[in-house]
C-alpha cells in the first residue's frame, strides 16, 4: 500500500491508471493471444510477420484437441489430482502448523527448521525416490500416483503457522480453561478462524497442481492416466507442431483454474496479506 501511494504521488491519479492499464495488458496480452491463435489456420500461426486476427475462425481446431489426446479423461485426472493434493495439504499442512505455532514441546524451533529445509532442495531432487517409492507400491500409471507425493508441503505448513501466530493466544487459553483438548481446540476454534489462510493456501496449491507437469510425465505414460498439462505436452510434434491446436487445448485447460482464482481471489489476498502479522 505504502508504495502504491508513492507511485500515486508521483504520477498522479492519471498517470497511475495509465500505468495500471499498461501493466494490465502486458499481462493479458498472452492470454488473448492464446485466444486468437487457437481460430487460426497452422499456417496462419506460423506466418512471419504474424497476423493479428485470423482471416477465418476455424472452431476445428477445438474439436481437434479431443481428436489429439482423450481430454475428457485427463480433465477428470486433473482435477482429481488438484483435489485430492489440496484437500490433503489442507488437513495435513494445517495440523503441522498448528502444532508448531501453538503447541510446546522439545526441540520445536528445530524440528521446524528442518522442516523449512526442504523448501531449499529443488523439487527436481525428489523426483528420483519419489518414482522409486511409487514403484515400490505398484501404484505406477495410476491416479494415486500422481497427487501422493504432493499431500504435504512444507511452504503450506509456514504459511498456515504465520497465520495461527497472527490470532490472539486468549482464544485458546479460553478454550483450554472451558475444557476444550488440543484437538478440540485445533478443530472447532483455530480452523475457523483460519479460512482466509486456507483458502490462500487451497488455491496456490491447485494451481501447482494443476500446472504441475515434470512428475505427471515422469510417472504415468499411458494417456488415460495422465493430466492435462502432460497431455498437452503430447500435442507438440517432434518436426512440425499444430499450434492452433494446442492453443485450444491450453485455452480449455486454463478456464477452470481462472473461474477458482476468480470466485476465491479476495480470500486469497486476504489470506496472504495476514500470515506476515506476527512471527
Amino acid at each position: 500500500m505504502a508504495d502504491w501511494a508513492w507511485v500515486r504521488r508521483r504520477l498522479g491519479p492519471v498517470g497511475a491508471h495509465a500505468l495500471l492499464i499498461i501493466a494490465a495488458a502486458a499481462l493479458a496480452g498472452p492470454f488473448v493471444w492464446e485466444a486468437l491463435t487457437s481460430f487460426k489456420s497452422l499456417a496462419e500461426s506460423i506466418t512471419v510477420p504474424p497476423t493479428l486476427l485470423p482471416s477465418s475462425w476455424h472452431w476445428s481446431n477445438y474439436s481437434g484437441v479431443f481428436q489429439g489426446i482423450p481430454f475428457g479423461s485427463m480433465l477428470l485426472n486433473s482435477v482429481l489430482n488438484a483435489l485430492a493434493r489440496t484437500l490433503a495439504q489442507l488437513l495435513f499442512c494445517s495440523m503441522a502448523a498448528y502444532a508448531f505455532a501453538c503447541l510446546r514441546f522439545p526441540g520445536r524451533n528445530i524440528l521446524f527448521g528442518l522442516f523449512l529445509s526442504v523448501l531449499l532442495v529443488p523439487s527436481q531432487l525428489l523426483v528420483i525416490p519419489q518414482y522409486q517409492i511409487i514403484e515400490d507400491l505398484h501404484l505406477l500409471n495410476t491416479v494415486p500416483a500422481l497427487f501422493l507425493p504432493g499431500m504435504f508441503s512444507a511452504f503450506g505448513t509456514f504459511l498456515l503457522r504465520q497465520f495461527f501466530m497472527g490470532l490472539p493466544p486468549e482464544l485458546r487459553e479460553a478454550a483450554r480453561i472451558d475444557g476444550a483438548n488440543p484437538l478440540r481446540i485445533y478443530w472447532s476454534v483455530m480452523l475457523p478462524l483460519a479460512k482466509p489462510g486456507l483458502a490462500a493456501l487451497g488455491v496456490l496449491t491447485m494451481i501447482w497442481s494443476w500446472n504441475d507437469l515434470l512428475w505427471p510425465l515422469v510417472v504415468n505414460n499411458d494417456p488415460g492416466k495422465m493430466t492435462l498439462s502432460a497431455g498437452l505436452a503430447t500435442l507438440q510434434g517432434e518436426f512440425l507442431t499444430n499450434y492452433p491446436v494446442l492453443m485450444a487445448g491450453a485455452l480449455m485447460s486454463t478456464v477452470p483454474v481462472i473461474v477458482v482464482f476468480v470466485v476465491l481471489q479476495r480470500r486469497v489476498i486476504e489470506g496472504i496479506a495476514l500470515t506476515g502479522t506476527k512471527g
